[in-house]
């Protein structure tokens, strides 16, 4: 069945197995077609990268490619929900990824042994429609957001400590990673976290994506959303432009002011 000609069409399976996530409320057919033609990056795929790639396998993004480095230790299995007790020891990308191909045969799931570097990003950032971001350490976070930014595509940052977890969707004319963090924060290797707070703030990072991706509701562009779960509660952050975007953002003024 196929909505818009210039779309992947979906086979009645396809049809069959998203039934549930295609109708009122949810996704349009055209939104379920526009994410079969999507490439998506999720670097890396642990805590919450793992759930967010889980959940864009399971809605039917065409083709996912996962970024990770590094042995599975047995640490990690308190919030990795790709990983078992029987991959520990083995390459945590390669793993992941097979288990990633055995949730939905209608995805291609591409895996990279390694944290991209800059001119890694600066490729990946072209093949693909979004970024989920989810690395530990702020010098990653920044790389894929100047690879999304170069590319002139979406960003979904998603961070955990403890029992909190933040979100941050930005895109072209919608602030930069910058925006949220003027100075670079501090990082902690071992830092603590509970795997539930993982899950939950990869699940709305991979929600963002298929938001934007499928043209679906209203993606919360130029916000962080942060997440409380010791405390209970959670607060909507409005991002002010940075210097970098402010400029940008003048600079787009001026050229369709001379149009």
């Amino acid at each position: 069945m196929n909505c818009d000609p210039s779309l992947p069409e979906l086979s009645p399976e396809e049809l069959e197995r998203y039934a549930r996530q295609i109708g009122p409320g949810v996704m349009s057919l055209e939104g379920q077609q526009r994410l079969k033609q999507s490439t998506v990056l999720v670097t890396r795929v642990g805590g919450m990268g793992g759930p967010a790639a889980l959940s864009l396998v399971l809605a039917g993004v065409g083709r996912v490619i996962i970024a990770h480095g590094g042995e599975l230790i047995s640490p990690d299995l308190n919030r990795q929900v790709l990983g078992s007790e029987a991959g520990l020891g083995e390459l945590r990308a390669p793993r992941f990824a097979e288990s990633l191909r055995s949730m939905n045969r209608f995805v291609t799931v591409e895996a990279i042994d390694h944290e991209p570097n800059d001119e890694e990003a600066e490729e990946l950032a072209k093949r693909v429609d979004l970024i989920v971001s989810c690395p530990p350490t702020f010098a990653e976070r920044l790389r894929l957001d100047r690879a999304a930014r170069a590319a002139g595509i979406p960003l979904v940052d998603a961070a955990q400590w403890g029992m909190t977890g933040t979100l941050i969707v930005v895109g072209p004319g919608h602030n930069c990673l910058r925006c949220a963090y003027p100075e670079e924060p501090p990082f902690e290797e071992f830092f603590p976290v509970v795997g539930a707070i993982s899950a939950a703030t990869g699940s709305l990072a991979a929600l963002e994506a298929i938001k934007i991706l499928s043209g679906t509701g209203r993606p919360a562009w130029g916000k962080m959303l942060v997440y409380d779960g010791f405390q209970g509660f959670t607060r909507w952050v409005h991002l002010q432009p940075c210097a970098a975007c402010r400029a940008a953002a003048g600079s787009l003024q001026s050229r369709a002011s001379h149009k």
